[in-house]
């Protein structure tokens, strides 16, 4: 057993054909297979079961699959440490973020780094709360930007800013030419929402408890643009964050409960991060306490 017929497993486990994975390893499709039968021997179970003429996982190989793909991530971490030890100046970040703020946030954290370190590669992700999380705690990102602390024991979460939130209404609706709200007038609108799990449902959840209503919920998405299309479509309304583009809908400000979100930077607590992370950790928190050009800031929203 060796890395590359773990990998080839890998590939294999996740969905890949064997002709395909022996065309991308340049392995005649026999020699994938015999490397392939070497670890039902070395495991002493069988690993893959043919349903037609594809091969997939058997329960043994799914739990398999779960090891190697540890030790594949730790042996690329393994690399990329070396790497960057070596020469910090070139080393890789793998950031994950939320789907949200790759239109406005993300973009010019990562533009004025490359401007200082032009040869740091990065590995961008996005994820939901719970994915940017597990990507930490599974080693397959160093940062996350997300939203609100999760309260995890092994990650520490560094609040960067705190992002108002609008009410989002279709464009005829009866409250469309107004620039604010009491959430308290919806009390009896659909509420087009995230599914539960994502931090955003939660604290629109949290407002309309506020405001003396529980959201009645007229559809569930899990993209926020998605939500907003929702929206401008009059299905209903939605907090949500400013678009990083001029928006499709009215988005009114509320006066009679808080309307914000806290965004912050994420990563492992125990673990000291490889040199190129660090080095981004550290333009991130110096960046965003300078100051950023940020939507709400350039006047009230469009509508």
């Amino acid at each position: 057993m060796d890395l590359r017929t773990l990998a080839w497993f890998r590939e294999v486990a996740e969905g890949a054909t064997v002709t395909e994975t022996a065309r991308r390893a340049h392995l005649t499709q026999p020699a994938l297979s015999r490397a392939l039968a070497r670890l039902d021997v070395e495991t002493g179970a069988a690993l893959f079961q043919r349903v037609g003429k594809t091969l997939v996982p058997t329960p043994a190989g799914h739990l398999f699959r779960t090891c190697v793909t540890e030790v594949l991530d730790r042996y690329a971490q393994g690399l990329r440490a070396v790497a960057e030890l070596t020469d910090p100046g070139r080393g890789t970040v793998p950031l994950t973020f939320l789907h949200t703020l790759g239109t406005w946030l993300v973009p010019p954290l990562l533009s004025r780094f490359r401007a200082g370190f032009p040869d740091i590669a990065f590995e961008l992700t996005q994820h939901g709360e719970a994915g940017l999380a597990a990507a930490l705690l599974s080693g397959t990102a160093d940062l996350a930007v997300t939203s609100d602390d999760p309260g995890h024991p092994q990650l520490r979460w560094q609040h960067l800013l705190t992002e108002p939130l609008f009410l989002a209404v279709p464009p005829r609706h009866r409250l469309a030419r107004r620039s604010r709200v009491r959430l308290a007038d919806l009390a009896e609108e659909p509420f087009i929402l995230l599914r539960p799990g994502y931090a955003l449902r939660a604290t629109t959840e949290d407002r309309c408890h506020q405001a003396g209503f529980t959201p009645r919920v007229g559809f569930e998405g899990e993209e926020v643009e998605t939500l907003r299309g929702l929206v401008a479509a009059g299905l209903g309304v939605a907090l949500l964050p400013l678009p990083g583009g001029e928006p499709a809908t009215p988005h009114l400000r509320l006066t009679d409960v808080p309307a914000t979100r806290d965004i912050g930077l994420m990563w492992l607590a125990e673990r000291e991060l490889p040199p190129a992370s660090a080095e981004f950790r550290e333009h991130v928190l110096d960046t965003v306490a300078d100051g950023l050009d940020l939507p709400w800031q350039r006047g009230k929203p469009a509508r």
